[in-house]
């Protein structure tokens, strides 16, 4: 069991940011029930969809960054990146860039990936794109799984796990 909190001197700065920051990190320090203190780290930027629910684009935790599903969003619009699964494999993708890098990471970082389908049928084309993000011979594990529907419909949801 934690216990985590914000420091006094960033629950100030967290109310001092901006929406227009490009990207911020907050920290929390949880301490477990022997005293040991882990950091805990929020990742946000505006060059990534915002989160649509209660949760972080991204949380950082010993080195690792973990990234929620990244829709085919535009952040500068605010709408899908198209309609295809090309279009929108490649959004989805470059806001997984985004908030990798925003948390001081990048796609070679990347361990394992989860992409979630509307339609297992669009598999190779997304797979296509796919490729594009990542050095060939070094791909990260990943999981491909069709499921019932997504967030506003999309065609792809793609979330990964990198080292920093």
């Amino acid at each position: 069991m934690y216990t985590c909190e914000i420091p006094p001197l960033q629950r100030v700065l967290q109310r001092g940011m901006q929406r227009n920051d490009a990207a911020h990190v907050l920290t929390w320090y949880c301490t477990n029930k022997s005293g040991g203190i882990h950091m805990k780290q929020i990742i946000a930027t505006n060059n990534a969809p915002g989160a649509i629910g209660p949760y972080s684009q991204a949380v950082e935790a010993n080195g690792f960054i973990f990234s929620s599903g990244q829709l085919p969003v535009d952040p500068a619009t605010g709408n899908f990146a198209g309609t295809t699964i090309e279009e929108q494999t490649r959004q989805s993708l470059r806001n997984v860039k985004a908030v990798l890098e925003a948390a001081g990471s990048s796609m070679d970082k990347v361990l394992k990936t989860t992409v979630f389908l509307s339609d297992m049928n669009n598999f190779a084309a997304m797979n296509g794109i796919y490729a594009e993000f990542f050095s060939e011979g070094a791909y990260p594990a990943r999981s491909a799984v069709q499921v019932a529907r997504l967030p506003k419909d999309a065609l792809v949801e793609i979330e990964a796990v990198a080292v920093k």
